[in-house]
């Protein structure tokens, strides 16, 4: 029963799957690891659930944050932001808030929706603001009209 159970085991073992990573060009193989220097790693959390931290290594990734339970059911609430070159050597920088919303990154290099590329006519701005008023004249329940007349023709 042994022998089936370690046989079992071996099987899966060698059935798991084999990864391996080639590094882009330039950089250190997988067989080989380039280590990069923290310069700064300053973290305080305090007993009120509030914290923050700073973190910058010598190949120029940085990294800030605070965050406290402020959000509702005391979740955190988070701002901060991160730094680091990409490899074309544009510097990356990246502001964010987390909260209720989720997270909201900003950063001049995060892609943008273009403009609406046609003016919306005047009339068209103006039937979309009598809608909206009958729908709040309704909702008021001040518009007879609510509802259709069930005496077609008939004198009211």
């Amino acid at each position: 029963m042994k022998f089936v159970i370690l046989a079992a085991l071996a099987t899966v073992a060698l059935a798991a799957p084999q990864y391996s990573y080639d590094a882009p060009a330039g950089r250190s193989s997988a067989g080989s690891s380039e280590e990069v220097a923290i310069l700064r790693d300053d973290r305080v959390h305090e007993d009120d659930g509030k914290y923050n931290f700073d973190f910058e290594s010598e190949n120029g990734i940085r990294f800030s944050e605070s965050g406290s339970p402020d959000g509702d059911e005391d979740a955190i609430v988070s701002a901060g932001q991160y730094s680091y070159t990409a490899p074309d050597g544009t510097e990356v920088v990246v502001k964010y808030v987390a909260d209720e919303n989720g997270f909201q990154p900003q950063s001049d290099l995060l892609p943008v929706a273009p403009e609406f590329p046609h003016p919306i006519p005047q009339f068209v701005l103006d039937q979309i603001a009598f809608a909206a008023e009958e729908d709040a004249r309704r909702a008021r329940g001040g518009d007879s009209r609510e509802a259709p007349s069930r005496s077609y023709g008939a004198p009211q």
